[in-house]
């Protein structure tokens, strides 16, 4: 069956994860993805165990981390500093639709990799940079990490308890939400070139992507003019909205509406709380929340938290456990979904992954292989892509171009 991008090529210069999680996107889509690593080494990420996948010997081979934002890409080992190794960029950059890379800026261009570069073979080409500050900008030149974007764009004052520190999320969420801007930037761009045959520069930046990406919590401010506190697992405008301990454990509550509230009182043995003038309403109970949170807290102790899921399900109260990931991965509805994946390797025989969350009617995502072994499709890209012959492979190979 066809997939959405089966017609279009990637030259993936990018590592570590916003770019990569962006060309996995692409990969998933079903895009030709060619992933160009440093020969000897690779991706840095291949290195970022434990735990590593292994092989049939029991062996480390690369990275868990590497696996989560490399399959279905193919893996060329280059040496782009060398003259030879950018000549070889530059003839595949003029037979793809789209270079993503995340460089430092002006990284590339001293290896005349940049995009006015490879705009100059290839005018059609679709060039993505990622970069922590963007191409522009008094901290253009400073090197972005997700930790300090999370900290610099605002989230991490929005995230922690009230008295303790300010936190990171538990995952590396601006690089994520980067890749996705990527990747939909990415065909955005695609679609502007079918109509018009002309290709552009895609520029984004951790940080304009975190700012983007505080969602309501901008606008709170915005429109109020007070930055918004860290509130623990509490919501800011809606209550009651958050983690309460119950008699065994803890469950997530979400009441979203004055409905769903009443209907929680009920259950709760305190239906007059629901017509209490200070809890009526949402706006009311925001206002009072200091004076509502604790009666719900003395609620929800009086039962064990598999007696809440089951009663607050039935009563349409948005509910839910804090798993843990064993638990996630055990959940009977992502079981259904079918969101672990078995791919194929050809050290490890089968790599679990994680799936892709979209569902596609016509173009459904069919998963290739598992993320490649470094250098694993030199050969074979350099021949098809190419056209080159094997003696000519041999040689760059052995003065080390390729590895």
């Amino acid at each position: 069956m066809k997939t959405a991008l089966s017609h279009i090529q990637v030259l993936d210069l990018s590592r570590i994860l916003a770019g990569p999680w962006a060309g996995q996107m692409l990969a998933d889509f079903g895009a030709n993805v060619i992933k160009v690593e440093r020969p000897g080494s690779g991706d840095d990420t291949r290195g970022w165990g434990p735990p590593f996948v292994k092989d049939a010997a029991g062996n480390p081979t690369d990275a868990a981390y590497f696996h989560s934002a490399n399959r279905g890409k193919q893996s060329i080992a280059v040496d782009i500093t060398s003259p030879e190794g950018q000549a070889l960029i530059h003839r595949l950059a003029a037979n793809v639709d789209v270079v993503l890379e995340n460089y430092k800026v002006g990284g590339l261009k001293k290896y005349n990799l940049d995009y006015e570069s490879l705009k100059a073979i290839n005018p059609k080409l679709i060039y993505c940079s990622i970069t922590g500050f963007g191409q522009d900008g008094p901290y253009s030149k400073r090197a972005g990490y997700d930790f300090m974007i999370q900290a610099m764009g605002g989230l991490m004052s929005v995230t922690g308890e009230p008295d303790g520190q300010p936190m990171k999320v538990g995952v590396a969420l601006a690089d994520v939400m980067t890749g996705l801007y990527a990747s939909n930037a990415i065909q955005a761009a695609l679609l502007h070139r079918t109509e018009t045959g002309v290709g552009q520069h895609i520029d984004l930046a951790l940080l304009d992507v975190q700012v983007a990406t505080l969602a309501n919590q901008a606008m709170n401010y915005l429109v109020g003019g007070e930055p918004p506190q860290r509130l623990g697992n509490a919501h800011p405008k809606i209550v009651p909205y958050e983690a309460f301990a119950t008699a065994d454990s803890h469950v997530i509550l979400a009441i979203g509406n004055d409905s769903q509230f009443a209907k929680f009182c009920k259950l709760a043995g305190a239906p007059g709380l629901a017509s209490d003038p200070d809890f009526l309403t949402n706006s009311q109970r925001v206002n009072n929340r200091q004076t509502l949170i604790p009666i719900v807290r003395k609620l929800m102790q009086q039962h064990d938290t598999q007696w809440w899921l089951e009663n607050l399900a039935e009563q349409g109260v948005p509910s839910g456990p804090i798993n843990t990931l064993d638990q996630v991965f055990e959940n009977e509805q992502i079981l259904h979904r079918e969101m672990q994946v078995q791919l194929d390797h050809p050290a490890a025989g089968k790599v679990p992954s994680v799936a892709n969350p979209v569902k596609f009617s016509e173009t459904p995502i069919q998963y290739g292989q598992a993320s490649p072994q470094l250098g694993q499709h030199t050969q074979k890209v350099l021949n098809e892509v190419l056209g080159m012959d094997d003696g000519e492979i041999d040689r760059l190979r052995s003065e080390k171009v390729i590895g």
